[in-house]
C-alpha cells in the first residue's frame, strides 16, 4: 500500500509563471474515508496527515525522508514542458508568413 506520493506540481493554467513548481511535494494518502456531518453537511476526517504537504528542494530529498521514516512511497515524474516559439502579435502580418492569412 502507497503511504506518500511525490510528485512536481503542474503550472497553473491560469497564468503563465512557473512559480512554486520547482520544489517536489510529498503528500499523504487518506487512511480513513470522509464523513459528511448531519447537523451542517460539511465533510469531515479524523485524519491529519491530509492537512501536510512538505515541500523539498530535489527529488532525492523526498525520497530520502520517506525512506529515513519507514513511509511507503511512489514517484510521480512529470513530462517536461513543450518549448513554444514566442510570437508577437506583428507576426500575424509579416512579409514572410508561413501560410495566408484570410479572414
Amino acid at each position: 500500500m502507497t503511504v506518500a506520493r511525490i510528485y512536481q506540481p503542474a503550472k497553473n493554467a491560469m497564468q503563465s509563471g512557473t512559480a512554486r513548481t520547482k520544489n517536489w511535494i510529498v503528500d499523504f494518502e487518506p487512511s480513513e474515508a470522509r464523513q459528511v456531518e448531519p447537523l451542517m453537511g460539511w465533510t469531515s476526517s479524523g485524519d491529519t496527515r491530509q492537512q501536510v504537504r512538505m515541500r523539498f528542494a530535489s527529488k532525492d530529498e523526498a525520497i530520502a525522508y520517506c525512506e529515513r521514516h519507514g513511509l511507503a512511497y511512489q514517484v510521480h515524474e512529470t513530462q517536461p514542458p513543450v518549448a513554444r516559439r514566442p510570437m508577437a502579435y506583428a507576426d500575424n502580418f509579416s512579409y514572410d508568413r508561413r501560410g495566408p492569412w484570410t479572414h
